[in-house]
């Protein structure tokens, strides 16, 4: 059942429609539909599906993305909080490029890419952002938790 009420926002309290873990909020003003992230356990964000993104919404602000990397291990903000990134050290440069193929093969199946860098032969980071709006996104933190489960042989 869909949960009504009045949420606190920079602009004062707006009106929601609370359905599957977002919140809607609209203007009786505008036909302008957005969402407020809802903080998800790793576990919640597996379940979903990255959706196309096409631009036009904002990206989730600093502190909701602090507060979704809590439910992460491992990633952290870079460029000014634009982007999530994490790093590993593999055992060997195949088993960085079999890690890399699977994120592949599961940002294809999303359908949400993410940046992908190999130094030193053994020294993987992922770096995850939505393009379209130029930071954060679900998508980002869905594909993360995603990624995180892919298995990694790492050096010990």
């Amino acid at each position: 059942m869909p949960e009504e009420g009045l949420l606190p926002s920079r602009n004062g309290p707006f009106p929601f429609l609370y359905m599957d873990g977002i919140v809607n909020r609209w203007f009786s003003y505008s036909r302008t539909v957005d969402y407020l992230m809802k903080l998800q356990s790793a576990d919640e964000l597996t379940l979903k599906k990255c959706l196309p993104c096409e631009g036009g919404v904002d990206p989730c602000t600093l502190g909701e993305a602090e507060a979704q990397l809590g439910e992460l291990s491992g990633w952290y903000l870079t460029h000014d909080g634009q982007r999530i990134r994490k790093d590993w050290c593999v055992k060997s440069f195949m088993a960085g490029m079999q890690f890399f193929n699977r994120c592949a093969e599961l940002a294809e199946e999303d359908g949400h890419h993410p940046d992908l860098h190999l130094e030193g032969y053994r020294n993987l980071s992922v770096e995850l952002w939505t393009h379209a709006i130029g930071g954060l996104s679900e998508n980002d933190f869905i594909l993360a938790a995603k990624i995180d489960q892919i298995p990694i042989k790492l050096d010990k």
